[in-house]
């Protein structure tokens, strides 16, 4: 599921790139981050243990929708912290 988030936030930054208001280059960042992650873990289980390489249990599923959550709250925390557009923090003068 991340993987298939990452590709598509990476071809929407790529497509994107001079003008990145919307900070897509910091979400494919975490989204490569935790691809990266999975992947190893997927990895080291397999070595160690043996079994399947990829399984897709519904906690599996729910993991990684909770790990596609949690990095896209952690992405838009960023963005109210930068404001791009200025909506939050609007100077009045």
């Amino acid at each position: 599921m991340i993987a298939f988030a990452v590709v598509i936030t990476t071809a929407l930054w790529y497509s994107r790139a001079e003008n990145n208001v919307y900070m897509l280059k910091l979400l494919s960042l975490i989204l490569w981050g935790a691809t990266i992650m999975v992947f190893i873990d997927h990895l080291a289980s397999y070595l160690v243990e043996g079994g399947e390489f990829l399984e897709m249990s519904p906690n599996v599923l729910v993991l990684g929708f909770v790990m596609l959550l949690r990095a896209l709250m952690l992405w838009e925390l960023a963005l109210i912290i930068k404001d791009p557009k200025g909506i939050l923090h609007n100077k009045k003068d």
